[in-house]
């Protein structure tokens, strides 16, 4: 298989990432379908990118007949059987939870072609523990994008021992096809390279918050004032969902055991009281009241 026998892309996740990763493929010329098991989310999905893509249109960085194309070649459905059954690639993004992944690989085994790469955004979980249900390891492998794709140019392209040269070769070309830089790591390792790195300073920053060194606002101040990182951890957080940064440090810490990657008290009773961050109104920051810093 070749990059231009790739003409169908299936994601399976309509959340913040899968939206915007779908947009991304039809963009880059693919026959894209969402599929989601929850008819809010599509719909909510599809709300999403319309408003984007208009003001994308508006602010004159896409064409309106781009724009339409795109969405001519974009779908939606509650079914997974629809949308993988003639797909030449699939992207998983949905929780990060490693069983409910391998249950949605196992389905994406029988229903996807047998020629279909099967790949998962995961941000943290080797792709080797999810191969390991399907019949074809061989054509599996991570492809790690950043939130929000639409905007972030980086993608992860994961290898285990078992995914295919020809596999990790066709998913950086999918990359080039929709423009995002792809890197490849040959060999795998949990939370990749950006996340070890990123989890390094966010597991300081919250050491030092739950230890009264120093406000959380305060945290965020100096990293972006004196690191000139473009925003704190905290806020940082806020953004990509503190719930997502949870189980990614659950997961961590059923691998390790080690105490370290167990998620910390803070971000722990965040979620138990559904403080995710933007997307709920309140994380660190309170997003709905009128003057709070967002």
């Amino acid at each position: 298989m070749n990059i231009n026998d790739i003409k169908r892309i299936c994601v399976v996740g309509s959340g913040q990432m899968g939206h915007q990763i779908a947009m991304l493929c039809a963009l880059g010329g693919f026959r894209t379908t969402i599929q989601d098991v929850n008819q809010h989310a599509l719909e909510k999905a599809k709300e999403s990118l319309e408003a984007l893509m208009d003001k994308w249109v508006a602010k004159g960085k896409l064409a309106e007949d781009v724009k339409d194309a795109a969405f001519g070649r974009l779908a939606f459905t509650s079914s997974i059987q629809e949308a993988a059954s003639n797909a030449d690639f699939v992207i998983e993004a949905i929780v990060e939870k490693l069983s409910v992944k391998q249950e949605v690989f196992q389905q994406l085994d029988k229903i996807a072609p047998s020629h279909a790469i099967l790949a998962s955004n995961s941000s943290t979980i080797v792709s080797s523990l999810i191969a390991s249900v399907t019949e074809r390891p061989d054509k599996v492998c991570n492809m790690h994008f950043f939130f929000p794709p639409l905007v972030m140019d980086c993608v992860e392209v994961v290898m285990s021992e078992d995914t295919s040269e020809e596999t990790a070769q066709l998913t950086m070309e999918v990359c080039e096809r929709i423009n995002r830089t792809g890197v490849l790591l040959r060999k795998e390792i949990s939370g990749f390279v950006a996340n070890r790195i990123l989890g390094a300073l966010q597991r300081e920053a919250v050491q030092l918050y739950e230890q009264g060194i120093c406000d959380y606002k305060d945290i965020d101040t100096i990293c972006r004032k004196a690191l000139n990182h473009p925003i704190g951890p905290f806020q940082l957080m806020d953004l990509s969902g503190i719930d997502v940064g949870y189980y990614v440090m659950e997961q961590r810490f059923a691998e390790t055991g080690d105490l370290a990657d167990k998620p910390p008290k803070c971000i722990e009773e965040k979620v138990k009281a559904g403080h995710l961050g933007r997307k709920t109104g309140k994380g660190f920051y309170d997003y709905v009241q009128k003057g709070v810093e967002n």
